[in-house]
């Protein structure tokens, strides 16, 4: 690592002395003399190597500077963290070989596990400016969509969200997973979390909160399968390896915020990584992905003999990026990303007469099973008007789907800028634009987000199909040291159908799209594992009806 510019002498020196130390730790455990003694030479083998290593390192231009010290390219404290990591397992891997690392009863299968979690309090409070439009503009469509239809005669008000009235609010989260080596490249991987319901972009459980029969009055809180996957990796260096990943996973995909997808987002499919250096300090890399976002009930319809096609929707993902080591201090990242949604439309049903709200039409299951707010929805059912329900004025039974179509091109690029290490200077950024968004064939089904009145007497599509981010943080790379700190400010501008709702960002504005402002804040680390942060959103909508939404958060997170 010395050798490639990826590791200082000194940095190489300290992680190896780390690892001597680890080995020293384990073999005093074991009170094995012989063991102790062949392992001690072994790393003064290792150290010795080192130093030749180092030594050829000085004789690469590459990593001198005008005098006779070596100087190599930054390496970030949460990279230095792994490779410690890596050297203290290789030395244990071998302890654990020879059995004096750990009693000779202890099964084998416990030293193939690794076990981690965290836990976040959050103080969550969302405010409303005065001018928000409560008259009715701004009805809830999941609530609708994952309910009963909604007869939309004989009713004032579908139900709505909350936009002029300050919540206050105390969040948990709690995570904890395990991986285990299984052999031959192969590893497994589990994660349990917290939340208040099934949303797949949080996993926040407000206290005091009872939703779905679980929380408020001390009540305990539900756990649910957050992560479960399998990988077969090769490779495994920071500049040459690929992975395969089959399960439900973290994001496989480079993204630096979450304007397409939230952090908290699982993947449920199959993945492909690979990453390769082809010349110094550039490593082209690639991923590919298919996940299935909504399989159909398999006796969908349940209410009648004959059963309806599926509406099964998937999501076909593409990434091809570079990692460019510009010299000792600028490292860059960037990658051009295609996002194709395969059914995820709502569409039109054949014409029926739903007679109760237990009814079902052919359609039915292309409303989303998730959304959060800001998409164009367009209803999905083809009522017929009968002398069954008044030629139209009763029993209007309505479920809504997403007006639009969604092949989404996406940009995202990261510049880091290491000269007062450990300080770090990030420009980060994303763009998104929706390539299938259709603003002539949405404006005659869009029942939301419509701008002002026309001439005819009809308020005219306002919606678009772009969004981007852009950002700047500095401060400690990670938070790696007591007294550690970050700070970020960055500012977004999120059209209606530039992406899914229902799988971005879950807390600017309430969470969705239809969304502009900027997000404000910073992180102090009060041990290693222990940090606090705060954050301030502030959130316009974009088009249709005014609304205004203000968040503050305050956070103490602890990981283990």
């Amino acid at each position: 690592m010395v050798e490639r510019g990826i590791l200082s002498k000194e940095d190489a020196a300290d992680l190896i002395k780390q690892a001597e130390e680890d080995a020293v730790q384990a073999r005093t455990q074991a009170n094995l003399v012989q063991t102790v003694a062949s392992q001690a030479a072994d790393a003064e083998k290792a150290a010795q190597s080192a130093q030749v290593a180092a030594a050829q390192a000085a004789s690469d231009p590459l990593a001198q500077d005008q005098g006779d010290a070596v100087r190599v390219t930054y390496v970030p404290e949460n990279v230095k963290a792994q490779m410690r990591d890596e050297i203290k397992q290789e030395v244990m891997d071998q302890a654990r070989e020879e059995n004096w690392a750990a009693p000779r009863t202890l099964p084998g299968w416990v030293t193939r596990f690794r076990l981690f979690g965290d836990i976040r309090v959050r103080y969550n409070g969302s405010y409303y400016p005065h001018g928000n439009d409560n008259t009715g503009s701004f009805p809830n469509f999941n609530s609708i969509n994952t309910g009963a239809p909604f007869d939309v005669t004989g009713n004032l008000f579908s139900p709505q969200y909350n936009v002029d009235r300050t919540r206050q609010s105390f969040r948990l989260r709690a995570r904890m997973g395990a991986e285990a080596d299984m052999g031959d490249n192969f590893t497994a991987g589990v994660r349990i979390a917290t939340g208040e319901n099934n949303s797949p972009t949080s996993t926040n459980q407000s206290m005091g909160f009872a939703n779905q029969g679980q929380g408020g009055n001390f009540s305990k809180y539900a756990i649910w399968l957050d992560r479960a996957f399998l990988k077969y990796e090769i490779g495994g260096e920071p500049n040459k390896d690929l992975t395969v990943l089959a399960g439900r996973f973290d994001n496989p995909f480079f993204s630096p915020t979450e304007l397409v997808w939230d952090d908290d987002l699982g993947f449920d499919g199959a993945a492909v990584k690979a990453k390769y250096e082809v010349a110094r300090g550039f490593t082209p890399f690639i991923v590919g992905g298919a996940f299935p976002v909504f399989n159909t009930d398999l006796n969908f319809s349940s209410n009648q003999p004959a059963k309806f096609k599926s509406e099964d929707k998937y999501l076909y993902g593409g990434q091809l990026g570079a990692n460019w080591k510009i010299n000792k201090d600028f490292n860059a990242k960037a990658a051009a990303s295609y996002y194709y949604f395969d059914n995820i439309e709502g569409k039109l049903s054949d014409p029926f007469v739903p007679l109760t709200a237990q009814d079902q039409g052919n359609t039915d299951d292309s409303r989303p099973s998730f959304a959060q707010r800001g998409n164009t929805y367009r209803p999905i059912r083809n009522i017929l008007p009968t002398a069954q329900n008044g030629f139209g004025t009763t029993n209007q039974f309505q479920y809504f789907g997403l007006a639009t179509p969604f092949h989404e091109f996406a940009v995202s690029g990261q510049l880091d800028y290491n000269h007062f290490e450990p300080f770090q200077v990030s420009l980060y950024g994303d763009f998104v634009k929706n390539l299938a968004f259709d603003k002539t064939a949405i404006d005659a089904i869009a029942v939301n987000n419509r701008g002002a009145v026309s001439k005819s007497g009809i308020a005219s599509f306002a919606g678009g199909d772009t969004g981007w981010i852009v950002g700047l943080r500095v401060g400690s790379a990670a938070l790696a040291n007591r007294w550690d700190w970050n700070a970020f400010v960055n500012y977004r501008y999120l059209e209606s159908d530039a992406v899914v709702d229902g799988m971005n960002d879950s807390d600017f504005g309430g969470g969705g799209t239809n969304l502009k402002g900027y997000t404000i804040g910073g992180s102090l680390a009060l041990s290693p594992r222990v940090w606090l942060g705060i954050r301030w959103l502030s959130a316009t909508a974009i088009a249709g009806p005014t609304y205004k939404n203000d968040i503050l958060q305050f956070d103490i997170n602890g990981k283990f």
